[in-house]
């Protein structure tokens, strides 16, 4: 058993690398998902926020209009136009404006769902091969303890060949010896 533990321990030591690595994985994936649903939720705020821009500005023309009436008698028909116009333009624009960030949010989220979607399978397809792939290991890690197992069998069994064949020269030389010195 001596001779085993060195191997079961790089197995165990492999097995819990690959482990880590799919957990490792996992969460990178999980943590994109994150990301990518916090982008999503900004969208409201980055659509009230450039909304509120471009209402500011059309403040900002109105009281320009409402100098240059106030400042220059007779024209208040002409300024009262070009506020109309104004307004035309910018309740144009800010309903396209509504409209692109309704497409782009949608858009993304289905780009997300379809993301998700595929690392889904892509992940259960890894889980999978993972599953495959520790199996093959524990196999290998099986028949690797055996041949460990019967390798030290063989040199135990080498040693006391070696051993006994010590014990038989010794008592040849003893033998021999005494032979000598009779």
């Amino acid at each position: 058993m001596a001779y085993t533990t060195p191997i079961t321990t790089a197995f165990e030591m492999q097995r819990a690398t690959i482990e880590q690595s799919q957990k490792a994985f996992e969460q990178s994936l999980e943590m994109q998902q994150t990301m990518s649903q916090a982008v999503v939720d900004s969208f409201d705020s980055q659509e009230s926020a450039q909304r509120r821009g471009v209402e500011l500005t059309q403040t900002m023309v109105h009281g320009y209009l409402d100098v240059i009436e106030s400042s220059m008698p007779g024209t208040a028909g002409t300024v009262d136009e070009m506020r109309a116009a104004v307004d035309e333009q910018y309740d144009f624009l800010l309903e396209n404006h509504a409209e692109v960030f309704e497409t782009v949010a949608s858009e993304y989220e289905e780009g997300i769902d379809a993301y998700d979607e595929l690392t889904g399978d892509y992940v259960e397809a890894l889980d999978e091969q993972v599953a495959m792939l520790t199996e093959a290991h524990e196999e290998l890690e099986a028949q690797s303890v055996d041949v460990a197992e019967q390798w030290g069998d063989q040199l135990e069994t080498l040693q006391d060949q070696m051993e006994d064949l010590q014990d038989q020269v010794s008592d040849v030389q003893e033998r021999a010896a005494a032979a000598v010195d009779a």
